[in-house]
Order: structure tokens, then sequence, then C-alpha cells
């Protein structure tokens, strides 16, 4: 999971004369995460420091020269360096006030970049692909720059990376449509050319980032239709190949663009899992408006997204933990974080180690099927006889493909709607599912939306129900289900979606806990977990002892094995409200109350939300919570195999988090008194029994 905090103006900009130039030239770091130098477009260059959001100096050329590189940081020297008017390299320090008095060298050829980073020397990179080493350049700031570059090809993109003590410099470069990429190493100076893959469009890539994994270079880049590609070159590679050598590449994200292309996006790789994009829509805003949005690139999923007020103006820049982005009037430095990407942590809380898989549990959609044939492990196909198989085939002659049901979806009325996109369901092979279920999804949510008279809930249950849809790939689904009070679709996106936000069970959970019971008493829900909780609340009423002892016989604060318990009519005057009582909420209530607290989740990422939750509604669950905990504990309940239910750990889990979010809530409300009493009995309880657990153990 990855998550975008809340983030801060760093400064304001300047508009320039031409719409379609950033007023950014660039941004580095300045020795540690906290300074940053910024550089104009036009003459100035400022140091900041970032949680402050202050300035602590600004150093401006005169008026007619302009800078044309951004400024970086001389780790070595602790010096600043930048270029003005292509030729004119300065160096000052933070001391000086005058950026014209300080040193200055004219070279010979025009500089398109220079190049810092710590454990290395800045270096050089001219417009013509020549490099040199800062300090041997301006020993002799007159010597010949010999040109690297075929004619007619220009420099777009430059970075250096320093890897093992080895310096390098990366550049692509443009040429009659075609794109390279160069490699310079220097110490010992070798440099290799590689040319990249042509889109079928022929459209330029939009942006480029590089970075070091694994002792490789990383390079990420993304076109205007939206595809983000990488390409990987090694460290230790050969140290030099004849001639110009293709770069493979490997397909890594599919945005959806939509119908149009992308104009000033970039991308830019947070880790090995996660990609930061700026500037495309958001997958449910229809409005066109630009966000800055996470996306997991080994699930295909979005994980974050943030809308970003007015034009965004290209690149963006990524220093430990913080986005830098530059869009309207201002420049904003938004914190991220990104979590470690594993099945196990995109399932959350989902599943428990002991725990039977319930047949209903989620098959997440498996790419490898797609990408190398294996065919997904589900139940085993129906024989086909001869008969089924002669009334398939004249039933295919009449039957409408992917496309036509789709344009069937934007006009059709209600009833032929649900009728097709049902049997092409039905028909359709596990491969050719994973590949249309999300656009058939997608379309139904946007007419749905766009009328209000139509909506089709039989279709839509029917596609979730295929297990090769998530939350990622049709956002507003959960959502619209939720405005319909289509609480059987909300079961299954809850029990079959691995990556549901937040901030989408939190709604879910206020939706729930809100509806009245004869609301929800009358919708059918899933068979099993209504079973479970039939039986559930027909479990033998009477206090039994909890997970093998009586917690209220324990004394304030004693855990100790040998202590001897007050006599039994005293426990009911002490905690007389520990005895069980009725459900809280209705049967179908409860089954849906199930779900939420079996959903995936990160406590992190759900705390804040739970906070929208008023009182009522969190003491009427967190009575709910008790009620199911205090059923759970009795030796007398035993729980059916094969039943979809929450476990104790989940029920301890979500009791946790609501007391968290709303303690000082619930510790001035009267009606929570008796409540947050028996809770502390229960923790109470927990503490001795894993008290006597390890007292036995030492024993």
């Amino acid at each position: 999971m990855a998550a975008l905090y809340e983030g801060f103006t760093l400064c304001g900009l300047v508009p320039t004369q031409n719409a379609s130039d950033s007023p950014i030239q660039g941004i580095e770091l300045d020795g540690d995460s906290d300074h940053a130098v910024v550089t104009d477009s036009t003459r100035s260059v400022t140091l900041y420091k970032v949680s402050d959001q202050k300035p602590l100096g600004s150093w401006t050329v005169k008026q007619g020269q302009l800078l044309t590189c951004p400024a970086v940081c001389n780790f070595q020297t602790k010096e600043y360096v930048v270029v003005s008017d292509n030729k004119v390299i300065r160096v000052w320090k933070d001391e000086d006030l005058n950026i014209d008095k300080a040193f200055k060298a004219t070279v010979s050829a025009d500089v398109w970049r220079v190049h810092s980073a710590p454990g290395g020397e800045p270096v050089v990179l001219f417009q013509r692909g020549a490099v040199r080493l800062l300090d041997s350049l301006l020993s002799a700031p007159q010597q010949p720059i010999e040109d690297v570059l075929s004619e007619e090809e220009v420099i777009r993109w430059s970075t250096n990376i320093v890897a093992e003590k080895q310096h390098f410099v990366l550049f692509t470069t443009e040429q009659k449509g075609e794109h390279f990429l160069y490699v310079q190493r220097l110490n010992p100076n070798t440099l290799q050319k590689y040319r990249l893959e042509r889109e079928d469009s022929g459209a330029p890539p939009l942006s480029f980032s590089a970075s070091l994994r694994d002792k490789h270079i990383n390079l990420l880049y993304l076109y205007p239709n939206g595809c983000v590609y990488q390409s990987v070159v090694a460290v230790r590679g050969p140290v030099e190949l004849e001639g110009v050598q293709t770069l493979p590449r490997s397909l890594r994200l599919r945005l959806p663009v939509g119908e149009g292309k992308l104009g000033a996006a970039s991308a830019v790789a947070l880790d090995e899992a996660h990609v930061a994009v700026v500037g495309m829509p958001h997958p449910s805003a229809r409005t066109g408006k630009d966000f800055l949005c996470i996306w997991n690139t080994n699930f295909q999923t979005l994980q974050a997204g943030k809308e970003m007020v007015g034009r965004i103006h290209g690149p963006v820049w990524c220093y430990l933990g913080k986005l830098f982005v530059p869009h309207g009037k201002a420049l904003s430095v938004i914190p991220y974080e990104c979590q470690k990407s594993s099945l196990a942590s995109a399932l959350g809380k989902l599943r428990h180690a002991g725990i039977a898989v319930s047949k209903s549990s989620v098959a997440v959609p498996s790419w490898n099927s797609l990408l190398h044939g294996d065919q997904p492990q589900g139940p085993a196909k129906i024989v086909d006889t001869r008969k089924s198989k002669l009334s398939r085939k004249s039933q295919s002659a009449t039957a409408l493909n992917v496309d036509q049901v789709l344009e069937l979806i934007k006009t059709g009325p209600v009833e032929e709607v649900q009728r097709e996109v049902e049997a092409l369901v039905s028909r359709g092979d596990a491969q050719d599912l994973q590949l249309s279920v999300g656009q058939l999804a997608c379309h139904l949510v946007a007419r749905s939306q766009a009328e209000t008279a139509f909506y089709t809930p039989g279709a839509l249950a029917q596609l979730v129900q295929t297990q090769c849809l998530c939350h990622s790939v049709c956002p507003d689904l959960l959502l619209l289900a939720l405005e319909h009070k289509d609480y059987f679709l909300c079961q299954l996106c809850l029990q079959l979606f691995p990556d549901i936000p937040e901030v989408v069970t939190c709604a879910c959970l206020k939706t729930f806990i809100s509806v009245p019971d004869g609301d929800v008493e009358m919708v059918s829900l899933e068979p099993d977990s209504v079973s479970f909780m039939e039986g559930l609340v027909a479990a033998g009423d009477r206090g039994g002892q909890q997970n093998g002892f009586s917690p209220p016989l324990f004394e304030e604060d004693s855990c100790d094995a040998h202590h001897q318990p007050k006599p039994p009519q005293h426990q009911d005057k002490k905690n007389p409200t520990l005895q069980l009582e009725a459900c809280p909420v209705g049967l179908h209530k409860a089954v849906l109350l199930n779900e939420v607290l079996q959903t995936a989740y990160s406590d992190n990422f759900l705390l804040p939300h739970l906070k929208d939750l008023n009182a009522q509604q969190v003491i009427l669950f967190l009575q709910y919570l008790q009620f199911v905990y205090l059923k759970f504990s009795q030796d007398v309940y035993t729980q059916t195999p094969g039943l979809r239910s929450p476990t104790m750990t989940q029920i301890i889990d979500w009791l946790c988090l609501l007391l968290d979010a709303h303690f000082t809530v619930l510790v001035m409300a009267p009606d929570a008194k008796g409540l947050l009493s028996n809770l502390e009995s229960f923790v109470k309880s927990q503490v001795c029994a894993f008290s006597l657990v390890l007292t036995a153990n030492d024993s």
C-alpha cells in the first residue's frame, strides 16, 4: 500500500511567457533532505529549508543574463554551481551575497547540464554529448570540446548516478523520430549507445527517470498513451560494445488515459514496486482534472491519488519521501509513504495463520496467465456434451461480442443490457474475462452515474463474481452500490476485492451501521455468512467459561496463577454487565459488519477515516464487537468449518482502533461508561490469559 499525505506550498511560481515552459528548471538537495536548491526558469537560485517553507538565501544574475541549467551543490567543496547564457559557469558559497562577484569561467562550448551526486565530483554535460569533470574543466575553461552526437541529434534528458564508486552520466537524445540512450562511465571513460524501441504511434516519451537497484540502472519512461516502460542497464556490464545496441524494455504499467493523450505528464519510480505519476486524470474523475497518483506496478493498482490545482508544468522531483510538484502558481511538497509490496501485505489482515480459507475467499487475478499462458485454477469445467456444443454453436451466431456489448451499454435499455452482459460473461473463458470484465464494469458504472434510472445489479454482481475485477480497475463500483443500497453487491465487493482503500471501507462501515435493521433484513445476502450469524446468535445464552477461564473472577490487577478468586456470589455484583445480552443489531446488518471486519486494511491509513464516525455509531459498533467477542469466548460455541466469519484477532484489532480514534469522546459520553468498563475487563482477560500460558510454559 502507499499513501500521499497532506502537502504544503514551498514557494510561489512566476508564470513564463511561453505557457508550455515550466517555471522551474530544477530542484536539487543541498546536503540533506531538508534543504533544497530551486532554480527558476529565468535568473534566480533560491535555497529553502523545506520543513519551515523558508528561504535561507537567494542569488540572481543581472538583467539580460539567463540561467540555462539548474544549480547544483558540490558536495565535496560545499559550493553551488550554475551555468548562465549556456557557456558561463558560476561557482559561489553560502556567504556570497552577490553571484556576479563570485568565481565564473567561460567555456568553449554550450553546456547542457551540470550534475552532482553525494560521493562524486560534479560533471559537466555539453549539448553535443561530451562530458568533463568540473575541476578539470575549470582548470582549462577554453579546452576544445569534441562532438559526440550526430547532426540533428539533440539531448532531451540527462541525470547521473554513482554506483560502486563508479560515476555514470545518462542522457537520452532524439534524432528524426528515433530516441537513444547514452551511458557514459567515468574513470575509465567508456561510452555506450542504445536505441530505444519506438511506439507504434511514433510519439516521443514524455518523461524519463533513473534509479539504481540491485546493481542495475533502471530507466523508467512514460509515453503519451499511458504506457510506462522500464529498461535495465547492468552496472557491471560489458565495458564497451561496438555500434548501437537495441535496449530491451518491459511494460510496467498501462495507465487509463481515456480517449485522449497525456500532455505535460511525468513519472518517477519511488521503489521497486511503486511509481508516482503527475499530470494524468484520476480513473474515477471525469472532469479532466490533473492528479498526482501512486501506482503499484506489481498489481497494476492505484494506491493513492491527490488532485493538483492548476496546470501541471511537467516534471516531478522525488527526494527521500517527498515529491516536489510544480503546478498552477505554486511549488508543492507532498510527503508520501510506500509499504513493501507482497501478496501478504496486499491482502492485509484478510487472512490469518491457521484459519481455513472459505470457499468465497478472494482469488487475485493472475497476470502471469495473460503473459505466459498459465491456466487459472478454478472449479473444474463441466464436460461438454455433443448437445451442449451444438446449442452453444447456434447461440454464438447471434451473440454479441465485447465491443458490441460496450456499444449497447451506452444507449440500450436496462433489461437488454443486463441480458447481454450476463450472456457474454457466461460464455467467455477465464482469459477473455480478465481482459473484458473491467471494461464492462466501468461502462456500466459510468452510465449508472450519468443516468439515475439506469442500474443493472444482476450484471454488476455477475462481473464481480468472476473474480477478475478489483477496486482499482473500477473504483466507483462499490460507492455506486452504496448509493443504490445494493447491499448484496457491497458484500460481494468486500469479499472479493483485495485492494479496497481504507476510506471506502469506512464509508461502507458508516452506511451499514446507520441503515435501519428493517431495510436490510429484506435483502438477500450470501448464504454462508448468514448461516454463520444464525449459528452465532443461536449459541448458548448462558455465560460459560471464556477460553478456559472466567475473566470476572480476577482481581483488578492480578494475573498471578496462584491467586485465589473471590466467591462466585461477588462476581455478578462486580461486573454485572458482562452477562451475555442480545445482539445489538439485526441479523443481516451483523452479516455486513462482519464483511467490514474481514476487509484488508493498514492501521495507519484506516485510523484517520474512523474519526468520521459519530459517537452513537461508534458505541453501537463497539457493542456489536463486544457481543461477538463474548460469543467467541464461550466454550459452548463451536464454529462450523467452511463458513466465512471474522476471527478473534480481527475483532480485537477493530476494538483497539475504534478506541484509539474515539477514546476522548467515549470518556465524555454517559452511554459509553458501562461499555468502556466491560472493554477494560476484556483487555485484562486477554492479559491474564497470556500470563497463564507463559506461566504454564515456564513450568
